[in-house]
């Protein structure tokens, strides 16, 4: 055979390369090959950048900063530790609570929300633009210090400035913001330091706060919170968004056989009725009780009963009388995380849906005005994760802050969930048997995040590949279970005892002990099989098929009888074994062999 040419071998990407090698690409303003809408910067060169960014992955921040920074580096999988599925992972002990408690309480200053910088009509675009970037990068390296230096864990905090725009616009056009809070833990989610900037604005704001989802609260416990917040100085409404809007589609059930012309007669009826009762009540409440304008009046009690959909709107309609930012109309600014509730109180306010609902960051872009009534305006803030004190990760996936799709590590968040709901209201709630405790081992103590999810997987036939009960899978669903509140608890306020003021009910369902269930199920519901009495059953009920002389076990002619004696000569033979010159599937012999792998 001839020898082969040089440039055989690579003649497809020579042909390549002479029909594009010549060509030059064109370089930009930076000396980079890459056009705008190439960068991978998080900015949509495209549209206006109105994304939310809340958190962002420690691994791709330390490659972006690698990336600013020019350095490289090599990763090598170096102390690597296992950790005990049977123990608190991912939760602080008493002492460490305590201390972080301590910490939370010294820096509360430090917990700030960004402040527009002071402008007037002689500023340009852009310079109020630079000091807003200014004071935003300032605001952001402060709260980075305070984290780094102190080791305080906080809530992913909004970090586009743009939804912090939208916020300023809201709380200089309101003459009244209301911040929405979830019953369940209103502290987490109200911010001091936006009261204070509303006050810095305009002294003649008033602040407000409407405890929503309500209706999970008994009303010993709403009594509590209308104390706490009366102590505090500021107004509050308790109100039930979720309430309102199964009333309102009760009555439409209940009203679609009528037609149309007997509704509108009955709906104006009604209308002027309540009309003539609700200025009859506020005559006579004016004449027992005045009402003054400011949020500071001590005298004023906070209510502990949840208003309707009208209470609600008489109760903004008449809550300030201050100079407005418009004199037609009061306008009231809508201010929450998201997943509290605000979508969701708007519609049940305005009675059909006026804004999308969204337990996401970002789903509302823009602040947007809708008129309630003649004489209030209702002012739409996007919804803003703003920056509070956590003790784990675990609490913000409980309070719903970080979206439960997208947790990696479910063991601490379910941990924290079996330490706040006991185990009886567990079983109750999903018909499942927890795994008690294994001996030496505290009989009261909660159950782990294993031995509930191993229970509600086997239970509701969420299995793994390999014949386990899914643990990854039934954790998203009891987390959101609980986030949904149908797993219920709820924080006392800082003067009252959680046991007294969260009472739970007895258990409702007969116990069932574990030995009564099937043999399948209860080695589903323990991976660890090593406890006192799997071991002693496994000991002493395993018999020895061979014969052991001083180490040697290779006795073709000898075996073991029943009765445990040694059978030797022609009854251990071929005519002892009858399957031995029998043909077998090699599938049926495996299994056979096997078949002890096959228990979960």
């Amino acid at each position: 055979m001839g020898k082969k040419s040089k440039g055989g071998a690579n003649l497809g990407r020579q042909l390549i390369k002479d029909r594009f090698g010549s060509t030059q690409r064109r370089k930009v303003d930076n000396d980079t090959m890459l056009h705008t809408t190439e960068l991978q910067d998080g900015y949509d060169w495209g549209r206006l950048n109105l994304s939310s960014v809340t958190e962002e992955s420690s691994f791709n921040a330390f490659l972006r900063t690698a990336e600013l920074a020019g350095t490289e580096f090599q990763a090598e999988k170096l102390n690597i530790t296992f950790v005990n599925p049977k123990q608190r992972v991912g939760l602080l002990s008493k002492t460490q609570e305590q201390l972080m408690h301590k910490k939370h309480a010294q820096h509360v200053d430090s917990l700030k929300i960004p402040r527009r910088p002071k402008w007037n009509k002689d500023t340009s675009g852009e310079e109020l633009e630079r000091a807003e970037n200014e004071a935003f990068l300032n605001w952001r390296r402060d709260l980075a210090l305070l984290q780094e230096e102190e080791e305080i864990l906080m809530t992913p905090y909004e970090k586009n400035l743009e939804f912090w725009r939208q916020l300023w616009r809201v709380v200089e056009r309101s003459d009244v913001v209301v911040q929405i809070v979830d019953a369940r833990n209103p502290l987490m989610f109200r911010s001091v330091d936006l009261e204070k900037y509303v006050k810095e604005v305009d002294s003649n704001k008033m602040n407000m706060i409407l405890v929503n989802k309500s209706d999970m609260l008994t009303l010993e416990q709403r009594q509590h919170w209308a104390q706490f917040f009366d102590g505090e100085g500021i107004r509050t409404a308790f109100y039930s968004a979720r309430q309102v809007e199964e009333e309102l589609k009760r009555a439409a059930d209940e009203s679609a056989a009528l037609e149309l012309q007997e509704l509108r007669q009955a709906a104006e009826d009604i209308q002027h009725s309540l009309d003539a009762v609700e200025h009859t009540l506020d005559a006579f409440e004016r004449k027992l009780q005045p009402k003054t304008a400011t949020d500071t009046d001590s005298d004023t009690k906070n209510s502990p009963h949840i208003l309707d959909r009208l209470q609600l709107i008489e109760f903004l309609r008449n809550i300030y009388s201050g100079p407005r930012h418009t004199k037609q109309h009061v306008t009231i600014g809508m201010v929450g995380y998201p997943n509290v509730g605000k979508s969701s109180t708007i519609n049940s306010l305005m009675t059909v849906k006026k804004v999308s609902v969204s337990a996401t960051p970002g789903k509302t872009k823009r602040f947007q005005t809708l008129y309630l009534d003649n004489d209030i305006m209702l002012c739409d803030c996007p919804g803003l994760v703003m920056p509070s004190f956590v003790l784990t990760k675990a609490d913000m996936l409980l309070n719903g802050i970080l979206p439960i799709d997208q947790m990696r590590d479910h063991v601490p968040a379910v941990n924290l969930l079996c330490e706040r709901i006991p185990r009886h209201i567990l079983e109750d709630k999903y018909g499942i048997v927890i795994a008690k405790p294994i001996e030496g081992e505290d009989m009261e103590r909660p159950p782990h995040s294993e031995e509930l999810l191993l229970a509600y997987g086997y239970n509701r036939g969420f299995m793994t590949s390999n014949g386990q009960p899914d643990q990854s899978r039934s954790a998203r669903y009891v987390l959101k279970d609980y986030v949904n509140g149908k797993l219920l608890f709820a924080l006392a306020p800082p003067a009252v005892p959680q046991e007294e003021y969260h009472v739970y009910p007895e258990r409702q369902r007969k116990a069932i002990e574990e030995s009564q269930l099937p043999a399948q199920q209860q080695r589903a519901m323990r991976i660890d099989k090593s406890n006192a009495k799997e071991l002693d059953k496994q000991f002493f009920t395993e018999k020895p098929s061979t014969a052991h002389v001083k180490g040697r076990t290779n006795f073709p002619h000898v075996r073991l009888a029943s009765d445990g004696s040694l059978v030797a000569g022609e009854e251990a033979g071929p005519a002892a074994k009858p399957w031995r010159h029998v043909k077998k599937e090699r599938r049926e012999k495996l299994r056979k062999k096997f078949s002890h792998l096959d228990e979960h």
